[in-house]
């Protein structure tokens, strides 16, 4: 690849003002469908995306390239039908929020396209029309229905960390579909988050473009101006840590994409860091002698969690399972206990699992009970405080299945409180999220949790082996 990203046009070569970071290089030549890219900040990721699409927006040939790549037996005809859709080919940018989109990424993409003969400009739409008829358009996550109807040939999502993690599997999938479009994950991770979870699944798989660099990688393999640009960036960084404007997990995380650095606002940073250094998430076999008892959280939407525990006469506490899932029925939940076959204790709902429905007169408990699986009385409810103080508390207590347990343990990392932008502070109300449900059912059990009758089997406090602790 030449030092300007070159594109070809049927008389002529255009060249725009961009030179490739030497990381970039690779996701241009990669022609596989769908790419996770996690990268350091200031790494040049939204400019090389935009310059990705604009490249294929701006070459027939290389969208031909790429539907050959991934279905060799296409046709000629069947690829110029590809190539050449009514309307012509659609990319998107979606950043976490429209106004982002502008702010951020708009003037630049005009500065890319600006060399671009015949190329039509729509302010209101944020869109970039090429001479050859296809299309660049930015997003944001926040506006979803802006995103439905079209048929993309290639969407990426920028801090995919800050977007739904349903925004592709349930509303653009689908969208890129009818072209064999091919789909851009990328940003900087927070922790365990769904674009962590989207580069390991790809990482193994050769179908999929996966990259992971953190600054000393770039620092490594990137040359010139970029690096003295990095160096001076991470120099800045160190000054506002040492003046207290900036945290030392927020460096780490931002420069070295550190997986365990704390999240800010996070209820429970300090007691989950501890949970860490003290080895307490592992392999936490089940203790024949105990039974497993489960605590649920019942969100709205039909969205549910349980977490699975032991608790041992010492006041130790093993959770050696957890699941969520949304838009299932007890029936299916009830499946879940027995398809694990352990042997029950108790189980604990929420608070209002006797509130019912106004369709059927019945409560969700009654609903529960039809079906064989028999609720302990609900608990007075405890102030959100409260409860959250004991969940404090009690994770001092607590050992987590590193195998069954890593969705409940990255809830209990990312439970944060909601941020006020215009007061500049946070509020002590909970962000409402993916990561809420699972910790709700977790401070259930914090609350309810009291030691085990003494006249029960009692048990040793749970100290695995070295070898147990990889």
């Amino acid at each position: 690849m030449s030092s300007a990203l070159a594109v070809q046009q049927p008389v002529d070569e255009i060249v725009v003002p961009y030179k490739p970071r030497n990381w970039a290089r690779r996701l241009h030549a990669s022609l596989r469908r769908f790419s996770a890219i996690v990268l350091h900040r200031r790494a040049g990721k939204t400019t090389a995306v935009i310059n990705h699409h604009q490249r294929y927006a701006m070459d027939d040939a290389l969208e031909s390239r790429r539907l050959l790549y991934l279905k060799p037996d296409l046709t000629s005809a069947q690829v110029r039908e590809l190539i050449n859709p009514p309307g012509g080919r659609h990319y998107g940018h979606i950043m976490p929020a429209r106004n982002q989109a502008k702010l951020v990424v708009w003037d630049k993409l005009k500065y890319y396209a600006r060399d671009i003969p015949g190329t039509k400009i729509n302010e209101s739409e944020l869109l970039i029309k090429y001479p050859t008829g296809h299309k660049l358009q930015l997003f944001g996550a926040d506006d979803p229905d802006a995103l439905r109807g079209p048929a993309f040939s290639g969407l990426s999502f920028d801090e995919y960390s800050q977007q739904p993690r349903n925004i592709f599997s349930e509303v653009l999938s689908k969208a890129l579909g009818d072209h064999l479009g091919y789909a851009i994950f990328l940003g900087t991770i927070k922790g365990k988050d769904h674009l962590y979870q989207t580069h390991q699944a790809f990482k193994n798989d050769e179908a999929n473009f996966a990259l992971w660099q953190d600054i000393d990688a770039s620092l490594a393999s990137e040359d010139g101006i970029t690096i003295q640009l990095l160096e001076q960036a991470m120099e800045d960084d160190r000054r506002l840590v040492a003046q207290g404007l900036m945290t030392q997990d927020e460096f780490d995380q931002e420069w070295f994409l550190s997986v365990d650095a704390a999240i800010k606002g996070a209820y429970y940073a300090k007691e989950m860091a501890a949970v860490k250094a003290t080895n307490r998430i592992t392999r936490v076999p089940i203790e024949p002698l105990l039974p497993v008892d489960t605590d649920w959280d019942l969100g709205v939407d039909d969205a549910m969690a349980i977490v699975f525990s032991q608790s041992a006469r010492s006041g130790e506490v093993r959770v050696v399972d957890y699941y969520e899932a949304s838009g299932e029925g007890f029936p299916h939940y009830v499946k879940v206990l027995a398809d694990r076959g352990y042997v029950y204790g108790k189980h604990y709902p929420p608070h209002d699992i006797s509130v019912r429905e106004m369709g059927t007169g019945k409560s969700r408990k009654d609903t529960a009970r039809s079906l064989g699986l028999n609720f302990q009385p609900p608990l007075p409810a405890l102030g959100l405080a409260d409860g959250i103080d004991a969940a404090r508390l009690f994770l001092a207590k607590c050992w987590f299945d590193e195998a069954r347990t890593p969705v409940l343990v990255e809830c209990l990392r990312h439970y944060r409180k909601s941020y006020n932008a215009r007061l500049d502070m946070f509020t002590e109300t909970p962000v409402h999220d993916k990561y809420s449900h699972g910790a709700d059912a977790f401070r259930g059990l914090a609350v309810r949790h009291k030691l085990p009758p003494a006249e029960e089997a009692a048990v040793a406090p749970y100290h695995p082996p070295s070898a147990w602790r990889g």
